[in-house]
């Protein structure tokens, strides 16, 4: 089992896009064991985005990240991080392809609606910028069984 962050933007509440975009996900089967409407602080996008502050377009980054509150989750299941971002899709929604949820959402390229982590020690930095430890419930739903051969673990 792997786990993964993704944060529904701004741009996603704003347009009350929050509840498909999770369903999205839900559906695929992977369980939510953590979320939290929240307000991104200026200190904490830093931290999130510590390898594009000096680049000249973050602050423009910044304010929309700031600018309103985001849910952000941790979802886990089977290739989590891999599966979770080929379903987010291409950064630029113009660019993403139909099906993704930025291909069906979005047609910007900073208001895409949704971040993804981009591998498993972005992952687990993440997590760890949003969530402690005692905000995470791991938990089995009887419909497992129905969603992946015992197996497959």
């Amino acid at each position: 089992m792997e786990r993964t962050l993704i944060l529904l933007k701004p741009d996603c509440i704003q347009r009350r896009l929050a509840g498909r975009i999770l369903s999205r996900f839900e559906d695929k089967g992977f369980n939510i064991v953590a979320m939290k409407l929240m307000q991104i602080t200026p200190d904490l996008a830093r931290q999130h985005y510590a390898e594009h502050v000096a680049k000249g377009w973050y602050p423009a980054l910044e304010k929309f990240i700031t600018g309103g509150p985001v849910v952000a989750a941790i979802v886990e299941g089977l290739e989590a991080i891999r599966v979770v971002r080929e379903m987010v899709g291409a950064t630029s929604g113009l660019k993403a392809a139909a099906g993704t949820i930025r291909g069906d959402y979005s047609s910007s390229r900073q208001m895409n609606l949704v971040h993804a982590s981009d591998g498993s020690e972005a992952a687990t930095r993440e997590i760890n910028l949003y969530f402690k430890p005692e905000e995470l419930v791991a938990f089995e739903p009887t419909i497992t069984p129905w969603l992946r051969a015992s197996d497959e673990t």
